[in-house]
């Protein structure tokens, strides 16, 4: 008798080649876990594993929104998300590096 399991998102993550070779995290780490949580609903959660998924999603959201239909004041929004993402990003992985 075959037992088959479900295919899960963790089945296909990339491992980090950084956390592998010098044993630190890198700024990117979480974010495919963070993707799964979201992808299983746990959403409190893919923010605690990775806190800028969701400015992320917005930023990829304006861009493409931008790409295919412009709107006006597309460069600010993208610019005050980018800014917001390198603060998130950069303070996750100081907080997770040298004060966790």
């Amino acid at each position: 008798m075959k037992f088959y399991r479900m295919v899960s998102p963790e089945d296909y993550m990339l491992p980090c080649i950084n956390k592998k070779i010098f044993g630190l995290d890198c700024m990117g780490c979480g974010m495919q876990r963070s993707l799964a949580l979201i992808l299983e609903g746990d959403l409190i959660a893919a923010f605690y594993m990775y806190p800028a998924i969701y400015s992320l999603i917005a930023l990829l959201g304006v861009i493409l929104l931008n790409y295919f239909r412009n709107f006006k004041h597309a460069y600010k929004i993208i610019i005050t998300l980018a800014v917001v993402n390198a603060i998130l990003i950069l303070g996750n992985f100081i907080y997770k590096t040298f004060l966790n």
